[in-house]
């Protein structure tokens, strides 16, 4: 069971308190809960230089990935203008859960949290300042042979409620072999089925998952093209 409220740095103590209440994924449940689907249509501002059609990237805000960053990465890539980003020390964080008064349920939950099959949370790039509620999540996991369409299958695997996974290979625009998933959520608490996106690559330092959620199928259409730009300007760091 994985719970996304706001970002992961200190927000494993509210994801033990809201778990019994929302379940879900990690990847899945950005902003469950957060605001309607009617509130979602007021707040719209230029996420990802505004909803665009599948494909079509947002304008550039900056590059993150390469030492001195916001999030020190195995690959760089650009960012959308106004989105946010945050470097996430998923060892930290566990530790630090695993230290609570419950260590048992805190260091369950903060592993449901910052960890989904082989990776683990490495960075999250809000789309708040830029008008959405949602995130395009930054995964890595440790070397070995696992390729990336492996380890894109057992990220997908390791979510609850997932139907429809649809795969394919692609390069980035960085020369980067890459395998992308499309598939749907679905929130038990809500009710209510999503779509979801990710893709994968393979690196030295190990593999990268890129994951876009959002509160619900209209959001995630328009911070894609926030993803698409990462696809398209993706390259080995």
């Amino acid at each position: 069971m994985q719970v996304r409220v706001g970002t992961v740095g200190g927000r494993v103590v509210v994801a033990a308190a809201l778990a019994a209440l929302l379940g879900g994924c990690a990847g899945s449940a950005d902003g469950d809960g957060k605001k309607s689907a009617s509130a979602s249509a007021d707040a719209k501002g230029a996420a990802g230089g505004g909803a665009g059609a599948k494909g079509t990237a947002a304008a550039r805000g900056g590059t993150i990935g390469a030492a001195g960053s916001a999030c020190e990465l195995p690959v760089s890539f650009a960012l959308a203008q106004h989105w946010k980003a945050k470097s996430i020390d998923a060892e930290k964080e566990l530790s630090k859960a695993s230290k609570g008064e419950d260590d048992d349920l805190s260091g369950a939950l903060a592993d449901a949290f910052l960890r989904q099959g082989p990776v683990t949370t490495a960075c999250e790039i809000d789309a708040k300042p830029a008008g959405n509620i949602g995130f395009l999540r930054v995964w890595t996991g440790k070397p070995g042979g696992a390729d990336a369409a492996g380890v894109l299958r057992a990220f997908v695997a390791a979510e609850d409620n997932v139907s429809k996974a649809k795969y394919h290979s692609f390069k980035t625009g960085g020369g980067v072999d890459a395998v992308e998933v499309e598939y749907l959520y679905t929130s038990k608490l809500l009710d209510e089925t999503k779509k979801e996106s990710a893709f994968a690559v393979s690196t030295p330092d190990g593999p990268v998952v890129l994951h876009l959620g959002g509160m619900d199928t209209q959001e995630h259409e328009e911070m894609r093209p926030a993803y698409e730009l990462a696809k398209q300007t993706l390259e080995l760091g």
